[in-house]
């Protein structure tokens, strides 16, 4: 079993301190890292000789705050994979993060076993989107309006077919199993894929897909 490396960036040692209790009792999580504003943070991962694989990150926070720090960690650290926790919740603070590089975006008093939850799914498929994130993403593009992409059709049939598995949030070994190809050939395809639309990561994959109606994703239940 790999363990998971996390990092968490919070001003609140309470809620720090909790959580690294929560998730270290996990046998696959180990908190490495620990922030109480983003100044900390970045000095921290300037310093280390192994990065974190996830970063829960509080948006408000004194000195840099999580929005400065993602615009870091975009540009610097793009193999970080940033989980926002936050007590703002509304859809300008969540497209405006997922526009960052956001691959899941929680409320703060989400249950321990969601975050545990979405800390794996964002580890094992790139990125993690509930329903309600979902839903804040749709009414942005429908409030854009935006127009059919004509890149679209520059897509081959198996390419569009990956784009919409990885939409629904399936891994890269079921993705395999489901198209009857190796898990090393999806990783080609999402990686052409990536080229192809210019995202830097697999939730800017989904973002575009959705936003130039590529793709449609269900809801889960």
């Amino acid at each position: 079993m790999k363990t998971i490396k996390i990092a968490i960036a919070d001003d609140e040692a309470l809620f720090r301190n909790g959580m690294k209790l929560i998730l270290n009792a996990y046998e696959d999580f180990n908190v490495e890292m620990e922030a109480e504003n983003g100044v900390h943070l970045i000095e921290q991962l300037k310093m280390a000789t192994e990065l974190p694989d996830v970063l829960l990150l509080d948006l408000k926070m004194p000195e840099m705050n999580g929005v400065e720090v993602a615009k870091i960690i975009q540009a610097e650290y793009s193999d970080i994979k940033i989980i926002v926790l936050s007590t703002h919740f509304s859809r300008a603070f969540v497209i405006n993060m997922i526009e960052l590089s956001a691959v899941a975006y929680l409320p703060k008093n989400s249950q321990p076993t969601e975050v545990a939850e979405t800390i794996r799914a964002v580890h094992e498929k790139g990125f993690y989107y509930n329903n309600e994130v979902l839903t804040m993403i749709r009414e942005n593009i429908i409030s854009k309006t935006k127009p059919k992409a004509n890149f679209a059709f520059d897509l081959t049939t198996r390419e569009k077919e990956i784009l919409q598995l990885i939409c629904e949030q399936y891994t890269a070994p079921e993705i395999a199993e489901k198209l009857f190809i190796s898990p090393r050939t999806v990783d080609g395809h999402r990686n052409n894929l990536l080229s192809k639309l210019d995202c830097k990561n697999v939730a800017g994959l989904v973002v575009l897909a959705l936003q130039y109606q590529i793709v449609d994703i269900p809801m889960r239940y």
